[in-house]
């Protein structure tokens, strides 16, 4: 059965254009969620201890290019957390260390801002844990007030390699954004930036 009010980009390349009320998007929400698959309950101490060794911490994070040329990174890492209504009009809510958290972890983006926005480059990484992509399980859900929301599952793995650039967020004449389905493996921030020419400088964070 075709659920009309989610669209999931299954492709590598494939594309939508969100659609506007009232001559404006509103707020853009962009929502990181992933499951332990495989994982059951276990009792006793090791048993316990060798589960938690298992468990994955995804991270959501965003490049960003504004319309007059400022370029920059939002993610929990470093405590780059962004500002919602003033420059770069995106913000990061949370981290969700275990997957647990129902919210997930989510971006917000200032639609109402769109010529103010070049392009977003969405993406995840595994903070801690053994970088296995497939137990993750993760997925990204975009909502937004006037269309579906855009589902992208990170379900092409490349297991060793710590980041995934999920998807690209591009301005459309200053009036909408473009979604494009991603899903690129890397194994840093650096390849990850050298990949789609943003031209950033990186160093070491904690958080």
């Amino acid at each position: 059965m075709v659920n009309l009010n989610k669209i999931e980009l299954k492709k590598k390349g494939e594309a939508i254009n969100l659609t506007k009320s009232n001559r404006q998007l509103g707020e853009i929400l962009v929502n990181l969620n992933w499951g332990h698959q495989g994982q059951r309950k276990s009792t006793g101490f090791f048993q316990n201890l060798f589960a938690a060794s298992k468990k994955i911490d995804l991270d959501l994070g965003c490049l960003y290019e504004l319309s007059n040329g400022e370029k920059g990174c939002i993610q929990a890492l470093g405590n780059a957390f962004g500002n919602l209504n003033q420059m770069p009009y995106i913000q990061l809510d949370g981290d969700d260390r275990t997957g647990a958290v129902t919210g997930g972890e989510n971006l917000r983006i200032n639609g109402d801002k769109v010529a103010e926005i070049k392009r977003i480059l969405v993406y995840s990484f595994i903070y801690e844990g053994v970088a296995n992509w497939s137990q993750a399980d993760g997925v990204i859900t975009l909502k937004y007030p006037a269309g579906p929301d855009i589902e992208v599952k990170l379900d092409e793995h490349r297991n060793g390699k710590i980041m995934c650039a999920i998807a690209m967020i591009e301005n459309v004449n200053d009036t909408t954004f473009k979604v494009e389905r991603l899903v690129e493996y890397f194994k840093s921030h650096q390849q990850m930036d050298i990949a789609y020419a943003w031209g950033l400088n990186w160093v070491a964070g904690r958080k």
